[in-house]
């Protein structure tokens, strides 16, 4: 069976162009996760590769299955030049081991938090995963496999993640909307939430 990474990667670079910086982070216990970063114009985008190695596995399930189950790539897309960005690196791989480390399955609607801004300053610690299919087409593979699905991140400040709690991702996605809110603005501030 074919090494899934490149493939990836490959969908990567037709989507976004070349990378123009890459770092790897390895955890104890897991596979290597790299975070390719690409710019187009003032926008810089920071993906995932590494996450898609292995599928995700439910973490009640009795046997993983090392064929069968949801695979994703982790997108984050911000402003240049606002803020030190590049210390995204780290948390982010940290959200990619994640399935491995604890077991978790991430989807659309899901929150994840990495207890600390995702970079110096930054008024976020937790993210909101988006639809995928956007920026990224997703992946098909060869049966058995899953499709990878490229799953883009919006930064939450901490009461937005406590409201989501409550309220739900489609009513935090909606308030950001009726809000005029650039989730691409990393020092941006929450939206109303009253």
């Amino acid at each position: 069976m074919a090494d899934v990474l490149p493939l990836v990667e490959a969908r990567l670079r037709t989507a976004l162009g070349e990378p123009d910086a890459r770092a790897a982070v390895t955890f104890l216990g897991t596979e290597r996760i790299e975070v390719l970063r690409f710019t187009d114009g003032d926008i810089v985008r920071y993906a995932t590769l590494g996450m898609s190695a292995q599928p995700m596995t439910d973490p009640t399930s009795a046997v993983a299955d090392s064929l069968k189950g949801p695979r994703a790539e982790l997108i984050l897309s911000v402003r240049a030049g606002v803020a030190d960005t590049d210390k995204v690196l780290r948390p982010l791989a940290v959200l990619a081991a994640s399935p491995q480390v604890e077991g978790l399955v991430v989807a659309s609607g899901a929150s994840l938090d990495v207890g600390e801004p995702l970079w110096p300053g930054a008024p976020f610690t937790s993210v909101l995963v988006a639809e995928p299919g956007g920026l990224v087409e997703d992946l098909d593979l060869d049966e058995p496999l899953d499709p990878v699905r490229f799953l883009p991140l919006l930064p939450m400040t901490p009461n937005e993640a406590a409201w989501k709690r409550v309220h739900g991702a489609q009513a935090l996605r909606e308030r950001w909307l009726t809000g005029g809110t650039d989730l691409r603005d990393p020092s941006r501030k929450s939206v109303a939430l009253d």
